[in-house]
């Protein structure tokens, strides 16, 4: 079975529609038989793709640094659960866990990890695909700012696209139907 490694919210946002989103790629993932990897919280977004997952049937595995056991309430229902030291041992975890990576909405820990692994790509430790769900517009203005540092020679071309725009739900189901 294919993981796919979700990057996002420990916060659930200013509006439900990023709970509904979670819940319904939770969905998706069980559908095209596609197992979860991400932070192991049971709160904000990251609590409503696991809850999805699990309450549809299908396996998840969350990493989660001791320090953030009690403040991210660690999930308590996972298929597996590490819990680790520190972050950098978390995104490794989460890293030799899964066969892609999906950034959904997110704050600071969710860029975190989402460049990191880009940043892995692009030294060529790894060839994971990486996908962005630009949800209503969600990373516009990264995606923009992330172009414009291409155009001023800080990012190469090439490496600009290692990042993939989603636009849609019914774009990342295409590519879980493909198998990632």
């Amino acid at each position: 079975m294919k993981k796919l490694c979700v990057f996002c919210g420990s916060a659930a946002g200013n509006h439900p529609k990023y709970i509904e989103l979670g819940t319904t790629i939770g969905k998706m993932l069980v559908k095209n038989k596609t197992g979860l990897v991400y932070g192991g919280a049971s709160i904000g977004l990251m609590g409503a793709i696991a809850d999805s997952v699990l309450a549809n049937g299908g396996e998840v595995i969350g990493v989660i640094p001791k320090s953030l056991v009690d403040y991210e309430v660690a999930h308590s229902g996972l298929s597996k659960l590490f819990v680790v030291d520190d972050m950098h041992q978390r995104k490794k975890l989460m890293y030799d866990n899964a066969d892609a990576f999906l950034t959904l909405p997110g704050g600071m820990g969710t860029l975190d990890e989402m460049f990191e692994v880009l940043t892995w790509t692009q030294l060529k430790y790894h060839q994971k695909p990486s996908y962005i769900l630009n949800f209503e517009g969600f990373y516009d203005s990264l995606l923009s700012y992330l172009r414009h540092s291409t155009t001023e020679g800080f990012i190469k071309g090439e490496h600009l696209h290692l990042l993939k725009e989603l636009r849609s739900t019914e774009a990342l189901e295409k590519l879980l139907v493909q198998g990632i």
